[in-house]
């Protein structure tokens, strides 16, 4: 294990305009090329449902698996030699998922779909949720990779002693900010883990403001980096020796409660 270097891409995405909104992010993924003292990023983050932004007419513009949208994740991930993730709408069946795509830099690629769908703006009558948990490798590191919503919900994010990060990609309104930081922190604290959110900036179509607040916080709830509400790229080094330390003086993962998880 060894330190890993995050790159979260932090921006306005322009409502179901998933060709505008590409273009848009490619000269923020050029600045990961210089991320940890120019050695480049290790994992590029894009926010949550980033083609199109959280809208009610997103399914009209819904990506297909293997699609334009995945496409060009395999050609930044190859580009950056990094993996580089966000979510996006995507056509199953007859229905559609909030998926993200987890794209390595050899093209392979794997998946997560949202599993808590937020009905406070009907998006449960609108996707399918998904079922199962998401675990991830990179340079030794375990990563659990989650949806904006996904992070109220503790049950759901609980380290079981199987990843030493999580990450959580989202279109988290700034009504609600000091939710998504504290949130955030928790997770971190709780499960004795790095965390990392990406979040947007901007207006919606419905002049929902979204105030971004991208960040990362370290295993004690210290935070790493803060985004606040600029645009940008934003890197920052996680210290696999940090973790290891902590987790060693501090273990409180040995008290932790059994439990299984139905879904």
């Amino acid at each position: 294990m060894q330190d890993l270097t995050l790159s979260l891409i932090q921006t306005d995405i322009i409502p179901d305009n998933p060709e505008a909104n590409l273009d848009r992010y490619e000269p923020l993924l050029e600045q990961a090329r210089q991320a940890g003292q120019g050695r480049g990023s290790d994992l590029v983050i894009l926010p949550e449902v980033f083609t199109t932004g959280f809208s009610a007419t997103a399914r009209d513009h819904a990506e297909r698996e293997g699609g334009r949208a995945y496409e060009w994740l395999a050609h930044w991930a190859k580009s950056l030699d990094a993996v580089v993730t966000g979510s996006l709408v995507v056509a199953e069946g007859d229905g559609h998922v909030n998926r993200l795509v987890w794209m390595s830099p050899d093209g392979h690629y794997q998946q997560y779909d949202k599993r808590h769908l937020f009905r406070m703006a009907g998006e449960h009558k609108r996707y399918k949720a998904g079922q199962k948990r998401l675990l991830v490798e990179l340079k030794g590191w375990r990563i659990l990779p989650m949806v904006c919503y996904d992070l109220r919900f503790p049950v759901w994010s609980r380290n079981r002693n199987d990843y030493d990060l999580a990450l959580y990609v989202a279109n988290w309104p700034g009504a609600r900010s000091l939710h998504w930081r504290r949130l955030l922190q928790a997770r971190a604290i709780e499960n004795l883990s790095f965390v990392a959110g990406v979040n947007r900036i901007g207006l919606d179509e419905k002049d929902q403001h979204y105030t971004g607040d991208s960040a990362i916080f370290g295993p004690a709830g210290e935070a790493i980096l803060d985004a606040e509400d600029r645009a940008g790229c934003f890197s920052g080094v996680l210290s696999a020796e940090r973790l290891t330390h902590y987790r060693e003086s501090f273990p409180a993962y040995l008290d932790a409660d059994e439990f299984d998880l139905k879904v």
